[in-house]
């Protein structure tokens, strides 16, 4: 059997710095409670807290958070089982290894 290789995950920047350069209110998300699917526009988002949380429309449960700091940023998506982000499509796409 031979070994799969990997790379560290430093690798991800490129493509998570394109990812995350996009309008994310347009992505669909899935809540991990109920199963509901739609934008994140459509979320309930309470800004009293230090950060953002971001609400189920349909069963309240969290599906974001999002703390900052001067100097950085938190992102929490337990409660949702994706995030479906449409990217343009005159944005090169990156070759696979």
């Amino acid at each position: 059997m031979t070994e799969m290789s990997y790379l560290d995950g430093n690798m991800l920047d490129g493509p998570l710095r394109e990812l995350f350069a996009v309008d994310l209110s347009t992505a669909t998300g899935r809540c991990d409670n109920c199963g509901m699917a739609g934008p994140v526009a459509a979320l309930q988002v309470w800004s009293h807290a230090p950060g953002l949380v971001a609400r189920c429309p349909v069963c309240t449960e969290v599906m974001l958070r999002l703390v900052r700091a001067p100097d950085r940023a938190w992102l929490d998506l337990r409660g949702t089982t994706f995030l479906q982000v449409p990217m343009p499509l005159d944005q090169p796409h990156p070759r696979p290894l």
